[in-house]
């Protein structure tokens, strides 16, 4: 069983944009987690908080490649998974983003509603980025409600 969960979307912004929304804590604030405790640099072990759910995730920074690649492991012991965002610059005004999220546990027996919770959790979050980048709209971050 393929445990990975994709989600892509079209944005209308140069990739640099678009990676630097992701890379840097204060534009991230804008849309995703609440705060970080540093810019998304390869090597580094990096805490997001949601403030708003009063949780908090670590990641581990594994490949960054400007414009192009962030690739991070978080998950607690035994659930680490691994996340590939590439980005594709189209032209100077759009970017393919696509998040890979793989690493699942396949004998897990929550494993489909992890899968689905993960991509939604990845429809949402890219949702929100277009948003943010494309129209300025800040307010959309933890409106999901489980």
């Amino acid at each position: 069983m393929d445990t990975q969960v994709t989600a892509k979307f079209k944005i209308l912004k140069p990739a640099n944009e678009v990676f630097e929304a992701i890379a840097d804590p204060e534009k991230m604030s804008n849309y995703w987690f609440s705060s970080g405790t540093g810019r998304v640099e390869e090597g580094k072990t990096i805490t997001w908080r949601y403030d708003e759910y009063n949780a908090e995730v670590v990641i581990n920074v594994l490949e960054v490649e400007a414009n192009k690649k962030i690739m991070f492991s978080w998950g607690g012991y035994g659930q680490e998974t691994a996340v590939i965002i590439t980005l594709k610059n189209m032209d100077d005004t759009s970017t393919i983003i696509e998040v890979n999220e793989a690493g699942l546990r396949e004998d897990d027996p929550e494993i489909v509603n992890k899968m689905i919770g993960q991509k939604e959790g990845w429809v949402y979050m890219l949702t929100c980025l277009k948003g943010y980048l494309e129209n300025g709209i800040n307010n959309l971050r933890a409106s999901l409600i489980h």
